[in-house]
């Protein structure tokens, strides 16, 4: 008896201690989470402020996939466009880029580099038309096409232009992730993806409909002041689009430029990133007032304007190299 109770109680002694050992693995585990977690949130805000000029000529582009067509499908065009960058983003891109992180990380820069020459061609294009114009009409769709035709053709081309963009911004996003290990990593990029697919196409629910919200207020609005409104914002909204638009080709050149002087300087080409660096700095002196944005608009503005110069040498290359060769590969196809 005495030995079954000296067991017993060294059965109780190993329970405690087994309880303590729990407790401080529990302990550690939660302090463990808490610093996950806050590195989680804080690489996921950096990952999509680098995103942000193709976030936002992301959503400057899609509202134009659901001109001339019902108002009533807008919504629904709007959802399965988002379904399909969700589908891009973390079935296709996260995976991918998460294998080029781990077994080619070398690629990620000239990628990045790529991508932010793609970005410089087509705000230089922007900027082209704009200055030059161009033929609309050759965009103009058949009027035979029937409605149901024309939103498949239209969600098709939109989310094809969708994978481009989402690609950049998956491919700037993991670049800005500090946290080490695939898991985390592949959350942080899953977070980014989500947050900016939920961003980008609830702004782009709210442009397609906003013309619709001021009818409805210019009609039925309650107050002189609220249907005055409601015709205000009719009349503005096409303005309010091409302010984005220009937003979104100025952002675009901006990271554009960005990435591939800074893609240049990790390759051991650092003179022009040195340039706008130095003459950021001395602007910011001479002003003496708010440096910091000075400095940062005066970088913003130079990597713009190095953005619209290899936009604009990179037109004549694209028109008039890679898209015949591309429409031979295609007839050849």
């Amino acid at each position: 008896m005495s030995g079954l109770l000296a067991l017993l109680d060294d059965v109780a002694a190993l329970a405690k201690l087994a309880a303590a050992h729990v407790d401080d693995v529990a302990a550690q585990a939660g302090r463990v989470g808490v610093k996950v977690a806050g590195s989680v949130i804080d690489d996921t805000a950096k990952a999509g402020a680098k995103s942000l000029g193709v976030v936002i000529d992301d959503t400057a582009v899609t509202p134009k996939y659901v001109q001339h067509l019902p108002a009533a499908r807008e919504l629904p065009i709007v959802w399965k466009i988002a379904r399909g960058s969700i589908v891009n983003k973390l079935v296709i891109l996260l995976p991918l880029a998460l294998l080029l992180d781990n077994f080619a990380p070398w690629l990620m820069t000239p990628l990045l580099m790529l991508g932010g020459a793609y970005l410089c061609f087509e705000g230089a294009e922007k900027v082209a038309h704009l200055f030059m114009g161009h033929e609309d009409g050759a965009h103009d769709e058949p009027h035979a096409l029937d409605a149901a035709r024309l939103e498949e053709e239209r969600v098709a081309g939109a989310i094809k232009t969708d994978f481009i963009l989402s690609a950049e911004i998956m491919t700037i996003a993991l670049a800005a992730i500090e946290a080490q290990g695939v898991l985390t990593r592949g959350i942080v990029l899953a977070l980014v993806a989500i947050g900016i697919t939920a961003l980008v196409y609830g702004a782009v629910a709210l442009l397609v409909k906003m013309d619709d919200a001021g009818l409805k207020l210019a009609q039925i609005g309650r107050l002189s002041a609220t249907r005055a409104f409601g015709r205000w914002l009719v009349k503005a909204m096409p303005g309010i689009m091409t302010a984005i638009s220009t937003i979104g080709t100025a952002a675009m050149l901006w990271v554009g430029g960005q990435i591939v002087t800074h893609g240049l300087e990790v390759l051991g080409f650092g003179a022009i990133a040195h340039f706008i660096e130095t003459a950021a700095t001395g602007a910011a002196h001479l002003v003496g007032l708010a440096e910091a944005a000075v400095e940062w608009i005066v970088v913003a503005a130079l990597d713009g304007v190095f953005g619209l110069a290899l936009g604009l040498v990179l037109l004549p290359i694209v028109g008039r190299v890679f898209v015949p060769a591309f429409a031979a590969l295609r007839g050849r196809g």
